[in-house]
């Protein structure tokens, strides 16, 4: 199970086979309910996940292991939105209130927002309480004593516009009425890149434990397979060949002028420093008791592969 973007399209127009194996997609219409699938069920014998998701559930003993492949990145400056019409005027004004949060607390994008908040604006994250609209999808995780869930039938973006909330944390809010609170997220998110080599990771691929004892191999083969996908669209990025680029496609090749690199590299060891800091930032958020060694966290036949 993976959501078709420009990285694997390859892999579901057949333009990119796999060696030795084939994949038999299915299309799950909202992603995230696919990653509950898969961690409370073991539904898929292959499947995108959620990076924070994939920590809390190895932690909690799920039967499932990555491989290196990062099939979505992206900033999160923009992810915080508040209603210009309030008080609140800067991050640091979100201490001693209430912020809410899409989904869980564990969310990706909740992990790398509240990173930002608390890095690069000084934001006290235990001053905060976090208000969260949904449950967790490993459910025998436990959040600190500053996460709270919202009252049932209530509606995140109402509560900040009647004031209940000082923000909200998640995607695009529907309401025109609610803003970024950090101005000119898009270019603060870039800043961070060019000044702190900051770019988030928010998903990867994961393989079912009891596929990867019978083959070993399989880890190598999937990974194989995604990156030549991979390498078909970066090349389309760098030369300008997509017809019509949606706005992931045009942070991609932003990305790809900034750095002169490839936007999306796959592999344990280039992406070492993000998934190291990503490990710290959920440790100090109580999301993970310990930072997990990278050898821990990916098939071992993948280990030493990049893309």
């Amino acid at each position: 199970m993976t959501r078709t973007q420009g990285n694997n399209e390859a892999l579901k127009t057949g333009a990119v086979t796999p060696r030795g194996f084939r994949f038999e997609f299915e299309e799950v219409p909202v992603l995230v309910q696919a990653f509950r699938r898969m961690v409370r069920g073991l539904e898929f014998d292959v499947s995108e996940m959620a990076l924070t998701t994939y920590l809390v559930a190895k932690a909690h003993g799920a039967r499932f292991t990555a491989v290196p492949v990062f099939l979505v990145r992206g900033f999160h400056h923009g992810a915080i939105h508040h209603d210009p019409a309030s008080d609140i005027r800067t991050p640091k004004a979100l201490e001693g209130r209430r912020v809410g949060v899409s989904r869980g607390y564990t969310v990706t994008t909740g992990v790398w927002a509240r990173a930002v908040l608390q890095e690069e604006y000084g934001v006290d994250l235990d001053k905060v309480t976090w208000v969260l609209s949904g449950d967790e999808h490993v459910a025998s995780y436990r959040p600190p004593a500053n996460v709270v869930s919202m009252k049932p039938g209530g509606c995140l973006e109402d509560m900040v516009l009647a004031g209940e909330l000082a923000a909200v944390i998640g995607p695009k809010p529907a309401s025109p009425a609610l803003a970024p609170l950090i101005p000119d997220a898009e270019e603060a998110g870039f800043t961070a890149l060019r000044e702190r080599s900051l770019y988030p990771v928010n998903h990867l691929i994961v393989i079912r434990d009891a596929l990867l004892e019978e083959q070993p191999e399989l880890g190598a083969l999937v990974f194989d397979a995604f990156a030549r996908a991979k390498q078909l669209y970066v090349d389309r990025l760098r030369y300008g060949a997509i017809d019509a680029p949606t706005a992931t496609d045009r942070m991609y090749r932003r990305v790809l002028e900034t750095t002169g690199a490839d936007p999306l590299p796959y592999g344990a060891e280039p992406n070492r420093a993000v998934l190291e800091q990503l490990m710290r930032h959920a440790v100090d958020q109580r999301i993970i008791d310990r930072p997990v060694p990278l050898e821990r966290l990916f098939a071992e036949s993948t280990l030493g592969m990049v893309a």
